[in-house]
């Protein structure tokens, strides 16, 4: 078993099962993808909360693993070669697990491909959009008098729902029958834009039902039911 001593941040986040995958997150959209994705393979893991309130992700041990101060971020003991493996960036991860794993992506290229494609779409549109829409409508910035700033997010959240949307409209998930990491990406964050963000009105979610059908579906899976809190907020 590798010795996990000398990353940094188990120093602040000792590890009680260092056998196990270590993951360092909160229940935010991005943090969810990869509990949910944890509980969905089922491979062993052990989870630590960062707290934004006291600014662990800006903490010298935290930043030894991810130097970009974001959640989530994993310590696999067990990476290729058998030699441990730190990694940040959740779309990174849900690949990294989806491999080790062998599930949740096609094993065909083609497929894979495909998948890879519509994670991306989450990594580089709904998830920047729907976040800063959940600024302007939520927290400091629906004090703005001028709501040209928040139109424009909420235009393009609509333009992005619509085409997922359409990709939905004769597919139960994402790529299909099979649901796979890009359904992992993407509904945490349809999720919190209706939810925490209480932008659903505001973006017409009823316009889009093959969404909200998904989405159903999506939090309905108990390993969802049990990754969304995870870690438990202190």
């Amino acid at each position: 078993m590798s010795d996990l001593s000398t990353f940094p941040i188990t120093r602040k986040w000792p590890a009680r099962h260092p056998e196990r995958i270590q993951l360092y997150s909160l229940p935010t959209p991005n943090g969810v993808k990869i509990s949910i994705m944890l509980e969905e393979t089922g491979l062993p893991y052990e989870p630590h909360l960062v707290s934004f309130d006291s600014n662990d992700q800006t903490s010298p041990e935290f930043l030894s693993l991810n130097p970009n101060n974001k959640i989530p971020a994993i310590l696999d003991p067990d990476g290729p070669g058998g030699k441990p493996l730190p990694l940040f960036e959740s779309g990174a991860i849900l690949l990294y697990l989806a491999d080790k794993s062998g599930k949740f992506i096609p094993a065909d290229l083609a497929g894979r491909y495909e998948t890879i494609q519509w994670l991306m779409f989450q990594m580089g549109g709904i998830g920047p959009m729907f976040g800063q829409l959940g600024f302007f409508n939520k927290f400091a910035g629906k004090d703005y008098e001028d709501k040209r700033p928040r139109d424009r997010y909420v235009a393009e959240s609509k333009r992005l729902l619509a085409v997922l949307n359409q990709r939905l409209a004769e597919r139960s998930w994402i790529m299909g029958d099979a649901y796979t990491i890009a359904d992992i990406a993407t509904f945490p964050w349809v999720r919190n834009l209706i939810g925490f963000y209480e932008a659903g009105d505001l973006v017409g979610i009823a316009d889009f039902p093959h969404v909200t059908r998904a989405l159903n579906a999506f939090i309905a899976r108990p390993a969802v039911i049990a990754g969304l809190t995870i870690p438990k907020r202190s």
